[in-house]
């Protein structure tokens, strides 16, 4: 059904997970030109199905819930592949070990903050470092083998890959503070309430 279109397209960013793992796993020039083609349809998604769900207003709790998912296991599938296939430097890998934390805390933030009935709405900065990340994650894959096999030996695509990632990664610095911030004010308020919910036996015991 045309409704369900933006879930499709989400649960397409999943299943095209192993078909990039497979890809990057043959090691080939044609290969890596093949898998950012993948990666970089799967990205597109992930603007495409919120898009639809809005314009349609098709939104469902199906949709908000698999649509963090299939983001955060897209890029964490990306990074580990690009670390286990050697195709990072050491200043790459720790930008992927900065936003792989981020992205597990702003997962566990999310997780707590529904529990209030409170969100935590995507900033500006967010969407930035969303855009960029995925830039970069697709320079990876492609690397320098694809730049070759399309005549452009010239160009630097794993390095400038990097570059893009590094930026990425003191993008999601900033952010990741700015929704820790966000929780930590969520619960200072919430807090009071918490206390005054309490039977007054239990106040005083904590007292």
């Amino acid at each position: 059904m045309p409704s369900d279109l933006p879930n499709l397209l989400t649960v397409s960013r999943i299943a095209a997970i192993p078909v990039l793992a497979a890809l990057m796993l043959a090691r080939l020039p044609a290969a890596d030109f093949a898998a950012c083609v993948v990666f970089t349809a799967a990205a597109v998604t992930d603007w495409l199905d919120g898009r639809l769900a809005r314009a349609r207003g098709a939104t469902s709790d199906l949709g908000r819930m698999l649509d963090p998912i299939a983001d955060k296991l897209l890029v964490g599938a990306t990074l580990m592949l690009l670390a286990g296939l050697g195709r990072l430097s050491d200043l790459g890998l720790l930008a992927a070990v900065v936003i792989m934390l981020r992205e597990i805390l702003v997962s566990g933030l999310r997780e707590y903050l529904a529990g209030l009935a409170a969100g935590l709405p995507v900033t500006a900065l967010a969407k930035w470092k969303t855009g960029v990340q995925m830039t970069a994650l697709g320079m990876l894959v492609a690397g320098d083998g694809t730049a070759a096999l399309l005549g452009l030996d010239v160009l630097p695509v794993s390095l400038l890959g990097e570059a893009l990632l590094m930026l990425a990664a003191a993008l999601t610095l900033v952010t990741g503070w700015d929704y820790f911030s966000a929780g930590l004010r969520h619960l200072r308020r919430d807090a009071p309430r918490a206390e005054a919910g309490r039977p007054a036996a239990e106040q005083v015991r904590r007292g």
